[in-house]
């Protein structure tokens, strides 16, 4: 992938927005000690998510569960919220063909259809039990603590549902845990009843775990390659590691954020991928940079309020919906185009004669063309009336470089938690939430 920030200075502009290009020597010089505060904290047990480059006998373990006991069934059925649920979708939209559920077996090389249930509307779990044949169906349940409410609700709703249908003691063979190495009670059901667990790392939090068995475990199960992911994830690791700002792609997407925010007053960040692919990826991007970076008080418990909202856009289709905004709205935005060059396939237009000259400009082109020159052409309109924008380039959407594209944004979020001086790794604001939730449904020990 390539990074491109140039449209974020006044001389790229309109000679009176963005930056002056002064900005990036100031940055330059504080980047050495936002890179000690990253490995004081790495030392102190954050920033887990680093070490998932490397793992093998992770990777080893969950492919030959895929290929073994993950073939006995055609369906896969996630359990799983925020976290444990988004990084499997923007994987699977990513790297599987549009419509996978809707092949047929051949089409889909005979692996799995998936269906992730992010959320506890009754009805959509009543939909997805009626339309999943439970006798061949594998349940992935997830949770990084063991006890998340939504999640173990539907648990519950499932077990029900497979002892129906298969009876108790083949049910749980239908079942595989993700979830804590030691602690939470999907942990103690794992134990007592033989069911596979595999773990999510101590240090890694949900909304980073994309790269973990989180997200590995089902995109194996319906045929991704994983191996593949860790090498493009590795990749954004190495370029993490230069020590010059100019150098490192996250760390400078990042700064440059954090500077859009406090001095310009853009605090919306858009993301808008030129991808239908790309679309659940933007989602996972919407909670990663909001649950991270959104946070009353500073490390220093300094009352701040701090942090930008992040924004999901595709294009070309909100081209004709959030575009008119982003023009002549507020300049309070950045938007990240992610352009793709080689789209794997294309569709010519035909030319047709006799046509009105409203169409017959088109015959002969394509849509990926078209597809390209609305990219280009909507950044330099933003630009030509002062709006920010970068553009991040993929050759293509695999494996590989989606892999490198997670990894990049989970750099930038960990980056952008040093700029901003938060922890990008707690949620303080979700858990009165939680624990008036906890209330409401009678668990003992709350009622307070």
């Amino acid at each position: 992938m390539n990074l491109d920030c140039e449209r974020l200075f006044r001389d790229a502009l309109d000679g009176e927005h963005g930056f002056p290009r002064s900005l990036l020597d100031e940055l330059s010089q504080r980047f050495n000690e936002i890179q000690d505060e990253i490995r004081l904290r790495r030392l102190e047990g954050e920033y887990g998510f680093l070490d998932l480059g490397l793992q093998e006998a992770t990777i080893a373990g969950l492919t030959t569960f895929a290929d073994t006991a993950g073939q006995a069934f055609d369906h896969v059925l996630v359990l799983g919220i925020g976290g444990s649920a988004l990084g499997t979708k923007a994987l699977v939209n990513a790297l599987r063909p549009r419509a996978w559920n809707e092949l047929d077996d051949e089409a889909r090389e005979y692996f799995p259809r998936i269906t992730v249930l992010e959320n506890i509307d009754p009805v959509s779990v009543s939909a997805a039990l009626r339309r999943i044949d439970p006798r061949r169906v594998l349940v992935n349940v997830v949770s990084k603590s063991g006890g998340t409410a939504e999640t173990l609700a539907q648990y519950l709703v499932v077990r029900h549902w497979l002892e129906t249908a298969v009876g108790p003691e083949a049910a749980p063979k239908h079942l595989v845990f993700t979830t804590d190495p030691v602690e939470g009670a999907l942990r103690r059901i794992a134990d007592d009843e033989g069911i596979p667990a595999f773990e999510i790392p101590p240090g890694v939090g949900g909304r980073f775990s994309v790269l973990s068995p989180v997200g590995l475990l089902p995109a194996a199960l319906v045929g991704i390659d994983v191996v593949a992911l860790l090498r493009g994830a590795r990749r954004a690791l190495e370029a993490a590691a230069h020590e010059g700002l100019r150098d490192n792609p996250a760390a400078l997407y990042a700064g440059l954020h954090w500077a859009a925010d406090t001095r310009l007053g853009a605090r919306t960040h858009v993301l808008m991928p030129y991808s239908d692919g790309l679309r659940e990826l933007a989602e996972w991007f919407r909670q990663l940079w909001a649950e991270s970076l959104g946070k009353r008080v500073n490390r220093h418990g300094e009352i701040i309020h701090a942090g930008p909202t992040p924004l999901g856009a595709i294009g070309a289709t909100d081209q004709h919906s959030q575009v008119q905004l982003f023009m002549e709205g507020p300049h309070d935005k950045v938007i990240t185009f992610v352009r793709v060059e080689d789209h794997g396939e294309d569709v010519l237009i035909p030319a047709r004669s006799g046509q009105p000259e409203a169409l017959e400009y088109l015959g002969g082109k394509t849509l990926a063309g078209l597809l390209g020159a609305e990219q280009d052409a909507t950044e330099k309109a933003l630009a030509q009336v002062g709006r920010l924008s970068v553009r991040i380039t993929l050759p293509r959407v695999d494996a590989e470089e989606i892999g490198e594209l997670l990894m990049f944004f989970q750099l930038a979020t960990g980056y952008a938690g040093a700029w901003y001086g938060v922890n990008p790794f707690d949620q303080p604001g979700v858990e009165l939430g939680k624990r008036l939730t906890f209330a409401a449904m009678g668990r003992p020990g709350y009622s307070g």
